[in-house]
């Protein structure tokens, strides 16, 4: 059974640091194509940050370009995302998402196993 497992929210200062953990069960996650996910309060998920499968580069949306980097740790069978220079434009929930299919698109159709979520506030 595909399982995401999140962790790593929580509330952060403008201009600082958070570091967003998606631990994966069921499933090689290096070997699928993943996703990190927003959702602000009544608006659609929308797309992040995503990894290709086996190492095949990564996409960013043009509003965290630079500051925030995707990453996985096979051995974990982890997904990270690393967010720096936080600003409260970036309060959301946060989810992980994998794949429908063995393709990195930025429509939130295109996965059908998601993470429960995780809040992150950022606020002074």
């Amino acid at each position: 059974q595909v399982q995401l497992v999140e962790s790593g929210g929580g509330v952060v200062q403008p201009g600082g640091s958070l570091r967003r953990s998606c631990a994966g069960s069921g499933f090689a996650l290096h070997s699928s194509a993943m996703a990190w996910f927003l959702q602000a309060p009544g608006k659609a998920r929308e797309f992040v940050a995503g990894i290709r499968r086996l190492g095949a580069g990564s996409e960013y949306s043009d509003s965290v370009k630079g500051r925030f980097t995707i990453s996985r740790d096979i051995a974990k069978n982890m997904l990270t995302l690393q967010m720096n220079n936080l600003t409260p434009a970036d309060t959301a929930m946060y989810y992980c998402a994998r794949s429908k299919t063995l393709f990195l698109v930025q429509c939130a159709a295109g996965y059908d196993s998601w993470g429960q979520g995780t809040q992150v506030t950022v606020s002074s």
